[in-house]
């Protein structure tokens, strides 16, 4: 398909009325409002507004990583966790260190490792004598930190990428608020060796922001609720990223716990290394396809997973140690294949939760319309929230007739709401539809973006 470049484009259409009425309303410039919307198969957009000015995407980045990551690896590609030894095996024992060698899966879970170390158990293994061995270099030592965004590091949102990541080291806290006892259990998922809990105090009222009254505290081994936590919630479940902890000591932590449960044993420590040339694989595990991960990218916006995804692209193209320059470097290459000229994107680190990050709505609507073409479209359309009924977009447009009929991603983030991707119009046409707003209110326009997806249904 020819393409016109949308800065060349006359704009064809002004915004709905009711959607200018709305920015007006509170106070924000239509100067900091971009938007795209066109059919799939034109090269001409129905509606453009600022559709060129360079701006901030919030998680919209995504779109970019994913779609990337759709055409380059292919949809059933998968990570494989392999398990090595340089040593020998008698009997039960394993005379030798342990090697686990990762692939930077974003979904490795702990329901994953202990499939793995199910397997080394039914080779027969008991008893390792030597170290457990964590080899993590497919990926480069990543120099962010996770307080660098908003100082909220034990935010599970700003976890980090790593190639041997487990449940984005992360732990599920379950508060259940006890009247008779006047107190709140909480338990912790999964099971930490060494790691402590303290509950907050009952109190009693409303629920309303229950985050914020936990008073929420985490230290090396120690997760603090030095707030309170109202009766009235009832059983809640809350996410923590156990930050304090390095990726080895949240590895090791959750591996010796499920060996020792299996009856195993280890004498030696847990340290970081690299595989030994010598080494023999013992078994292995593979992850779910891609389509999988990008469906959990997308439709919940995981940020450290699309980060993951950012480095596989890389070290998948030969950069390894991988690092999120060459990533970036990886999708302008793509792009330029694309016969897409992208001189005003910025990629940080492929998630969009950054300040760095920049695109144009025209630029993402182009992107949008390759991925369209691509023959993975229908995996990639499938990973994106269903407007009123999943993911980020579960709860919008509740009462529009658009409901069900737009697949959309989100990005927020502070000063930055938008929306991208698909509507299919009354019309039964395919329809782009891209809108950021970089602005201080820009949260306030919520429900005039859902409007907009209501408009492009009726008039596409």
């Amino acid at each position: 398909m020819a393409w016109t470049s949308p800065a060349a484009s006359r704009e064809v259409a002004h915004p709905p009325p009711a959607l200018l009425n709305a920015i007006k309303a509170v106070g924000i410039p239509s100067s900091a409002v971009s938007i795209h919307v066109q059919a799939v198969e034109s090269t001409k957009p129905l509606l453009s507004m600022n559709a060129q000015t360079s701006v901030q995407p919030a998680s919209l980045m995504k779109l970019i990583t994913t779609a990337a990551a759709l055409d380059l690896l292919g949809p059933d590609y998968r990570w494989t966790t392999r398990v090595y030894t340089n040593g020998t095996q008698n009997g039960d024992v394993l005379q030798g260190d342990l090697i686990i060698r990762g692939s930077g899966d974003p979904r490795f879970s702990q329901q994953d490792l202990w499939q793995l170390l199910r397997r080394l158990r039914a080779l027969g293994i008991r008893q390792i004598t030597g170290d457990v061995i964590l080899d993590r270099s497919l990926f480069a030592p990543y120099k962010d930190d996770a307080a660098q965004f908003d100082q909220k590091p034990e935010r599970a949102y700003n976890a980090l990428p790593d190639a041997l990541l487990l449940d984005t080291k992360s732990v599920l806290v379950q508060l259940v608020p006890d009247a008779a006892r006047q107190r709140v259990r909480v338990t912790l998922e999964p099971y930490l060796t060494d790691f402590s809990l303290s509950a907050p105090t009952l109190s009693v009222g409303e629920c309303g922001d229950w985050r914020s009254q936990l008073g929420l505290r985490v230290e090396q081994k120690k997760i603090i609720f030095a707030g309170s936590y109202a009766l009235s919630c009832g059983e809640r479940t809350i996410a923590v990223h156990a930050y304090p902890l390095t990726h080895n000591e949240y590895f090791d932590s959750s591996l010796r716990q499920l060996w020792l449960e299996m009856g195993g044993s280890v004498h030696g420590v847990t340290r970081e290394g690299v595989l030994p040339a010598q080494a023999q694989e013992l078994t292995q595990w593979q992850s779910a396809a891609l389509t999988d991960a990008i469906r959990d990218i997308n439709k919940f916006s995981n940020n450290v997973m699309a980060r993951q995804l950012l480095l596989t692209l890389a070290a998948e193209r030969g950069y390894q140690p991988a690092s999120k320059e060459a990533g970036a470097a990886v999708i302008r290459q793509w792009l330029i294949a694309k016969g897409i000229n992208a001189a005003e994107l910025v990629i940080d680190n492929g998630s969009g939760l950054s300040r760095a990050d920049r695109l144009s709505a025209a630029l993402l609507a182009r992107i949008l319309q390759v991925a369209w073409l691509s023959p993975t479209m229908p995996e990639f359309i499938a990973s994106l929230p269903l407007a009123g009924v999943d993911g980020t977009m579960r709860k919008r447009a509740e009462g529009l007739t658009v409901k069900s009929f737009a697949h959309i991603k989100t990005g927020s983030l502070t000063e930055v709401a938008g929306i991208a991707g698909y509507v299919t119009a009354r019309s039964g046409k395919r329809m782009i539809v891209v809108c950021i707003v970089n602005h201080a209110e820009a949260g306030k326009l919520r429900e005039a973006m859902d409007n907009l997806l209501q408009w492009v249904y009726e008039n596409g």
